[in-house]
């Protein structure tokens, strides 16, 4: 049985709160009163609210100040205003500004019912749209214009049956989309078997993906089978494919080509029909003009590309991100509602984020833990100095340290190639491959070194 809608309503007028109170709770909600802003806010900090009504109008802190206070709070929280004639251009414009509706007084209930449903069916249908089932992998579509777009993409690759290729930095979810787009397949029912090319050495990977037959080399006791095989009618997820050997692309290239696989040892080949999902943070383009990536096995692999942007392209999406991982995190810790200083919720706007969604989870969760009084401070956060654009290197004055030394060059010849990653390769005489490298292994961001 679900647990009823619960909605806060704010009235420093007695009588207000409670014929709200008698309406709501004839209509099956669940009613928290508050007389004034501040009690609603210490309210908001302890309760889950699906919905508040509130007073435009009150003392000491009016229902604008109190809706900004919220959104701190609780960005995604619809909130209606009821406004008396004098204040109807203030509600007006805390609708600009992200509130869901406004009622005037003396206000009809039967109304007010109407569009507390209409608004909660809507807030249900627009995080269905938002989220699909990839909020329960702690994924969060995001209300940018980049993620906006590339969900609606996401959800017609994924009704079709064409080979998808997934580009993006390091923890920007490449993994949670693969899934997404399994979930959402005509194969979903049969499994979606993930492999990760970037950990697993290259004598082994060609075990783990074809499988071999008993006696084929030292150690192989009995008959195995691949990986390829094991998602027979179902999804392959390929990650980090970037870092498969040319060996091992020859072999996957042959059987994207002609979907049969013949395990390490076998003379007889088996037929395998699976889709092929794959994801990369490498540059395969520079890979294939350097001739380390083969360009046939590229075009079979991105029948559809699908690009997720770093968090710091999107930082419109930080404070919802936020809000939401810290509502689930103190659920699965068991700890009371989390609120976010000013200063951390600036400082969380302002951080590059190298390790994008995955670090501002692991941040989240440490400063939820770490907080006193259930309010984060910035240094509860314990994120480390990500070298931004106006920070200037520094060095290890205290000792010396090869990659320091290493990390301080790259910069210098970002600086000089004015951000150009291929010149700045050009200056150091390494690959772009390599510096591509170096540049995600660093954390550094070319684009912050043009001038």
């Amino acid at each position: 049985m679900k647990d009823p809608i619960k909605i806060l309503i704010v009235d420093d007028d007695p009588n207000i709160l409670e014929v709200l109170d008698a309406r709501l709770t004839a209509a099956n909600f669940n009613v928290l009163k508050a007389c004034d802003a501040p009690s609603a806010i210490q309210i908001l900090k302890k309760e889950s609210v699906d919905l508040m009504i509130s007073d435009m109008k009150m003392p000491a802190m009016s229902g604008m100040d109190l809706f900004s206070e919220i959104k701190k709070i609780h960005p995604e929280l619809p909130v209606i205003f009821l406004t008396a004639y004098g204040t109807i251009p203030d509600a007006v414009c805390a609708l600009k500004k992200g509130a869901v509706d406004y009622i005037s007084k003396p206000f009809d209930g039967r109304l007010l019912i109407h569009k507390i449903n209409e608004i909660l069916a809507n807030r249900k249908a627009d995080m269905n749209e938002d989220t699909g089932s990839l909020i329960e992998e702690g994924f969060y579509w995001g209300k940018s214009p980049a993620m906006k777009e590339l969900a609606l993409t996401t959800r017609k690759v994924a009704a079709s049956n064409v080979n998808v290729l997934i580009l993006g930095e390091s923890g920007v979810g490449k993994e949670c989309i693969a899934r997404f787009i399994h979930q959402y397949s005509s194969r979903k029912s049969h499994p979606c078997i993930v492999v990760d090319c970037g950990s697993t050495p290259t004598g082994i990977l060609e075990s783990e993906l074809f499988g071999h037959m008993k006696g084929s080399f030292t150690h192989a006791m009995q008959d195995k089978k691949g990986l390829i095989e094991a998602a027979h009618k179902g999804t392959l997820f390929l990650d980090e494919i970037g870092n498969i050997s040319g060996d091992m692309q020859s072999r996957l290239l042959r059987f994207l080509e002609d979907k049969k696989i013949r395990r390490v040892g076998a003379i007889t080949e088996t037929s395998v029909d699976c889709r092929v999902l794959s994801a990369t943070n490498a540059d395969l383009a520079a890979g294939i003009e350097e001739g380390t990536f083969r360009q046939d096995l590229y075009y079979r692999l991105k029948g559809v590309t699908l690009h997720i942007p770093a968090l710091r392209e999107r930082k419109e999406d930080i404070p919802a991100l936020s809000s939401f991982f810290i509502t689930h995190y103190t659920r699965e810790h068991n700890l009371p509602k989390v609120e976010l200083a000013d200063t951390t919720l600036q400082l969380l706007k302002s951080h590059t984020w190298p390790g994008n969604i995955r670090e501002l989870k692991n941040a989240l969760e440490a400063g939820i833990v770490l907080c006193k009084n259930n309010k984060m401070q910035p240094s509860d956060l314990q994120l480390e100095n990500n070298g931004g654009k106006n920070t200037p290197f520094t060095s290890n004055e205290t000792g010396f340290s090869i990659e320091d030394s290493e990390k301080h060059t790259i910069i210098r010849a970002l600086r000089q190639a004015n951000g150009v990653q291929k010149t700045a390769a050009q200056l150091l005489k390494i690959s772009r491959r390599s510096i591509h490298y170096k540049i995600q292994k660093y954390n550094i961001q070319a684009s912050d070194y043009k001038h």
